[in-house]
C-alpha cells in the first residue's frame, strides 16, 4: 500500500499524473470516497498524466456515466446514479476491461461483482476542507 496527502487541488491533480506515469496501459482503477473527496481531481491528474487530454476538459461523468479520452486509451465512468448491479451490467463493463486502456471507475465498490479480480483501488479520505489522503492499494496487478 502507498500512501499519498495533497493539499490543493493542484497538488491533487499532479498526484494523479504520477500514478498515471506508474499505471500499466491496461488497468482497472477504483477511486473510492465520499462525494467531494476528489476522485474526479484525482481523475484530471490521471487523465492528462496519460496524455489523454487536458485536465480542463475532463469532467464528472456523473450524468453521463461514462466519458471516453485520448480514442479509448482512457475510460473515465461514475456508478453512482445506479442502484442495481443490473443497470451497471448493461453499460458493457466487461467489453471496457478488454480493451487495452485505462478504467477509472468511481464508485464501482458498489457493484464489486462486477469487477475484475486484478485491479487498483485509490481510496480518498477527507481529514479537513484543505487536505485529502490516499491509500493506493493493488490487487493482482503487478
Amino acid at each position: 500500500m502507498k500512501s499519498f496527502e495533497t493539499h490543493s487541488e493542484e497538488e491533487t491533480i499532479e498526484l494523479g499524473r504520477h500514478i498515471a506515469a506508474t499505471l500499466p496501459k491496461r488497468a482497472v482503477v477504483l477511486l473510492i470516497g465520499n462525494l467531494g473527496a476528489g476522485k474526479t481531481t484525482l481523475a484530471k491528474g490521471i487523465v492528462s498524466g496519460l496524455s489523454a487530454t487536458d485536465p480542463a476538459d475532463v469532467t464528472s461523468p456523473t450524468f453521463t456515466l461514462i466519458h471516453e479520452y485520448g480514442e479509448g486509451r482512457v475510460y473515465h465512468i461514475d456508478l453512482y446514479r445506479l442502484d442495481r448491479a443490473e443497470q451497471a451490467a448493461t453499460l458493457g463493463l466487461d467489453e471496457i476491461f478488454d480493451r487495452e486502456a485505462v478504467v477509472l471507475i468511481e464508485w464501482g465498490e458498489r457493484f464489486p461483482q462486477l469487477l475484475p479480480e486484478d485491479r487498483i483501488e485509490i481510496r480518498i479520505k477527507v481529514p479537513n476542507a484543505e487536505s485529502r489522503q490516499f491509500e493506493i492499494v493493488t490487487h493482482g496487478v503487478s
